[in-house]
């Protein structure tokens, strides 16, 4: 529907008090249609749903699921849709509220929650990448891809990985292994290509074996896929899949792959999923490493208590039980975590926090308005929000840093903070994330 027609028919709708006793809620949109209106929803045009007394069904409204407000109509739309239920707008990635939108300004001093102000803002649901739904076995890119019955996992098959990369195709024994977990930032208006450039510096300087990614957006991987680095790695991401979604977690690796695959959380409503990978690494014992972009606290409207701890706590007890099938794992990501909200991260017996273990004493922030100064025109926030978590029998922890943590050279962005009524423009320096990242090393035993 055109978003003339749109708004022409807002201008028409009759107002009355009583509509939440008489009215009938469209069970695409949640229109809230009047008695009269029998056959169509007035906004969206979706037939009515009639049960066997032949009156219009009274449908739910699920006005406490958390939702994004479209630019265009302002409609609030759930999660589970990606483009406006009414305008058939679609909201960019770089267009939702991020932390810098956490200013002082931005906040109703009025709001009860006090927590608001040190989580993340709704961000956009996550790539459902191309699933098997009918048949056990599909053609995606030419190859086959498996259908696990079990834990409803996809999985591409091992002869159709291609590996690339030295390390892949060496019998050399490796005497240490390197893995970067990276939530790249999926805003798109602040100087990409020299943000990306940053990371792929980064990659070069280390080079990592495996690679963890979470919020790559479709012009964050062609970026990437130009770039030289990226031809000694496999990518668990395809080119199709690539464009289809917001923002995804993506996996590389130097090493040769045995399957990639995929497992969508049981209770996210942002699209969230869990992404394995089984690679075989030179002379020493199979390794599993694997990342997510657990549930993010929303606190914005329609409600500000949108936190989604529960959600976030039982997607990672749901991703420890799935990757400790497995005896050398490695799981790397964007936990959202608060360990105040969420309480300690349930991990179960040989699973340890890589940070924790390897730098006691340092909290280790990775989103940090301090320590990051291209952050420090935002509400103050310090968490611990990525983490790297190991089950290892056969490898042992070797040493963790942060990465990214410097300026890029010579480059700067404004930004304008409302301080007690007046606009103030604040240059700041540009750093390749919102994120630090983390490079872990290990050693076999």
């Amino acid at each position: 529907m055109s978003k003339t027609r749109f708004f022409r028919i807002l201008t028409t709708l009759p107002m009355s008090s009583s509509s939440s006793s008489t009215s009938w809620s469209c069970n695409k949109c949640t229109f809230l249609n009047s008695p009269s209106q029998k056959l169509n929803c007035m906004i969206c045009l979706t037939p009515v749903s009639l049960p066997s007394s032949s009156s219009p069904s009274l449908a739910i409204s699920t006005n406490d699921e958390a939702k994004w407000a479209c630019k265009a109509c302002t409609f609030l739309n759930t999660y589970k849709n990606s483009i406006c239920d009414v305008c058939g707008t679609r909201s960019s990635a770089s267009s939702l509220l991020g932390f810098d939108e956490l200013t002082d300004s931005g906040l109703d001093s009025s709001n009860p929650d006090s927590s608001v102000g040190s989580v993340f803002f709704p961000l956009r649901r996550c790539s459902n990448k191309r699933k098997a739904m009918d048949d056990d076995v599909v053609e995606v890119d030419g190859g086959s891809v498996v259908r696990s019955e079990s834990q409803g996992v996809v999985k591409k098959k091992n002869k159709e990985i291609e590996t690339k990369g030295e390390a892949s195709e060496s019998g050399t024994p490796l005497s240490s292994l390197k893995i970067l977990s990276y939530n790249v930032w999926f805003r798109e208006d602040l100087e990409l290509n020299l943000r990306m450039r940053a990371i792929g510096q980064i990659i070069q300087l280390h080079s990592p074996h495996l690679i963890c990614f979470q919020e790559v957006t479709p012009a964050i991987y062609n970026i990437f896929r130009k770039s030289n680095w990226w031809k000694g790695y496999s990518c668990s991401v395809s080119v199709d899949v690539a464009d289809s979604g917001a923002y995804y977690c993506m996996l590389l690796s130097k090493l040769g792959v045995k399957s990639f695959s995929s497992k969508s959380f049981r209770n996210s409503i942002m699209g969230r999923e869990l992404s394995i990978a089984e690679v075989e690494v030179p002379g020493r014992k199979p390794l599993v490493f694997a990342t997510s972009h657990l549930e993010s606290p929303s606190p914005g409207p329609p409600k500000w208590d949108q936190m989604f701890s529960r959600e976030r706590v039982e997607q990672a007890k749901e991703a420890i039980e799935i990757l400790g099938a497995h005896t050398n794992v490695i799981f790397g990501g964007d936990m959202n975590w608060d360990d105040k909200l969420d309480g300690k991260f349930p991990l179960l017996d040989k699973w340890v926090d890589a940070w924790e273990v390897l730098k006691p004493g340092d909290i280790g922030f990775t989103y940090d308005t301090k320590a990051n100064p291209m952050l420090s025109g935002n509400r103050a926030l310090q968490k611990r929000l990525d983490r790297i978590l190991c089950r290892l029998d056969d490898y042992k922890l070797g040493g963790i840093e942060m990465v990214g943590k410097e300026a890029i050279p010579e480059i700067s962005h404004v930004k304008e903070k409302k301080v007690r009524g007046d606009i103030k423009k604040l240059e700041l320096p540009v750093l390749p994330s919102d994120h630090f990242g983390l490079l872990l090393t290990l050693s076999p035993k």
